[in-house]
């Protein structure tokens, strides 16, 4: 719920306008969807392995997807 609220919020800011705060939730918001696409690129490409990574990816786009 609070991931959520912050989201929203992130989004207000990057909607206002005023560069003292805009531009730094675009950047955040703008870093949380690569950092997405990449847990899910590595997820699919070496998520199954063994390694103590594979559980990581999966954790990370749990909490991610819900900002």
């Amino acid at each position: 719920m609070a991931n959520n609220e912050l989201t929203g919020i992130a989004t207000k800011f990057a909607e206002c306008g005023w560069d003292v705060i805009d531009g730094p939730a675009k950047a955040w918001l703008n870093a949380t969807t690569e950092l997405i696409a990449a847990a899910e690129k590595a997820d699919a490409e070496c998520g199954s392995c063994g390694c103590e990574m594979d559980p990581l990816y999966k954790s990370a786009l749990n909490l991610l997807r819900t900002l």
